[in-house]
């Protein structure tokens, strides 16, 4: 290439900036609603240029990297910064000029810039929880007669413009997140292309040493299978997770097997909501009311003491009775108990993964509508865009100078002094 360098469009640029704003910030921000908002500024600043340069493209009848065989309607001649002012302040976009065409080029996007604006923020917020369908999006851009104000081309971008976030997302270094709890479970949506199937969506979720609660992993797994499972912790791993102190999750043996088989350090928590709820299953309506309060108790008891005396009258008074009950909450009983290792005021938060089950609600409600995705993609980008907002809202946990000194004993009794000085940090700097 002789020193040539190939020239970069600014929505690359873009790209790039939130990529590495992904890399360096996601997870380490002190205040998460800044780097959201400031994440969200670049988005709506690369889809309105990605809107230009296709615009570009169609005018000159050729994309950036290649030449027509008549050049009939101009150059490109770069770009000029131009303010243009949302509810998120004024924003300043690279704008493509052309030159030595037939006659002024005039954007028709800029000259629609006032209505377009409240538009295009709508879209990028729709983009995160509506999957980025291109019907979607040209609904969003229509002007008071309802006719487009964007071409087909740019539709088109915008249908695939905020698919890299999740894709940094996905791809960014876990190294720096100081994972004390990891909970991990999955989604099921279905795909039109396979009628009558639907594929889970896993998903990981944390809350570090100073509190906060955070998404962490969310990927394609087909099933709920050891494989998968295992290749979705491999992965957190090899981007630099940590082993966390606990792992909480459903009863998926393909999951259990992985998460032991992955995590060897890691004690497991069985979700008791779960659990509860398999218990019930074995019970009559009115033996719901009157009996399930007394396998409830063995969950929620002070300690482990007080559970395994609860365990065994539960077992010497239902036996007989109630066998199918009692055989399920002897099934699996230490990792149902595990949160009763962890400080008391943690175990509310670490004994179900409800968290993200609330969550998952609110994307069925979203997607109920949807009789099935076209595609694993606009799956992904749908639950992606409807969890990264909810995390928005998640509160951070206390963490008080006495429960970071107990996890870091916890730690060290796990054999996992390797990783007792991030607990330790965050312990000092508490004092």
């Amino acid at each position: 290439m002789n020193g040539m360098r190939k020239k970069v469009t600014a929505s690359e640029k873009i790209c790039k900036e939130i990529r590495e704003t992904f890399e360096k910030d996601f997870g380490r921000a002190e205040n998460l609603d800044d780097l959201l908002s400031r994440l969200m500024n670049l988005s709506i600043k690369r889809i309105l240029v990605e809107a230009l340069e296709a615009e570009v493209d169609s005018y000159l009848g050729r994309g950036y990297y290649s030449r027509g065989e008549r050049e009939r309607n101009g150059y490109r001649n770069g770009y000029e910064s131009k303010n243009i002012t949302t509810s998120e302040g004024k924003i300043k976009i690279p704008v493509p000029q052309v030159r030595d065409s037939g006659e002024t080029y005039r954007s028709g996007i800029l000259s629609n810039i006032p209505r377009i604006s409240p538009a295009l923020e709508k879209a990028a917020v729709e983009a995160y929880v509506r999957g980025l369908s291109t019907r979607d999006i040209e609904k969003v851009f229509v002007d008071e007669n309802g006719e487009s104000l964007l071409s087909k081309d740019s539709v088109s971008l915008l249908t695939e413009s905020l698919w890299e976030e999740y894709d940094a997302f996905q791809s960014r270094s876990l190294s720096d997140l100081d994972v004390v709890y990891l909970f991990v479970d999955g989604v099921y949506e279905s795909l039109r292309r396979r009628t009558g199937m639907k594929e889970a969506i896993l998903c990981a979720w944390g809350i570090l040493s100073d509190g906060r609660k955070i998404l962490i992993s969310l990927a394609q797994g087909n099933k709920e299978c050891h494989a998968t499972w295992r290749d979705f912790f491999r992965d957190m791993v090899k981007r630099g997770l940590r082993m966390p102190l606990l792992i909480v999750q459903d009863g998926n043996p393909g999951g259990i097997k992985a998460a032991e088989e992955i995590f060897t350090k890691t004690k497991r928590q069985r979700c008791i909501a779960h659990k509860l709820r398999n218990i019930a299953n074995t019970l009559s309506r009115n033996e719901i009311e009157t009996i399930l309060p007394r396998f409830k108790a063995v969950y929620y008891a002070e300690d482990r003491g007080i559970a395994e005396i609860l365990v065994k009258r539960i077992v010497e008074d239902f036996s007989e009775v109630y066998p199918g009950a009692v055989k399920c909450m002897l099934d699996d009983l230490d990792a149902c108990l595990s949160h009763l290792d962890f400080p008391p005021g943690h175990r509310k938060y670490i004994r179900t993964t409800n968290l993200l089950e609330r969550c998952f609600v609110e994307e069925k409600r979203r997607t109920k509508i949807i009789p099935g995705f076209f595609t694993e993609k606009s799956a992904l980008k749908l639950v992606y865009g409807t969890l990264i907002r909810a995390s928005e809202k998640w509160q951070r946990i206390k963490m008080t100078p006495l429960e970071l000194a107990l996890l870091k004993n916890v730690r060290k009794l796990m054999g996992g002094e390797e990783n007792s000085r991030f607990i330790s940090f965050s312990f000092e700097k508490v004092v």
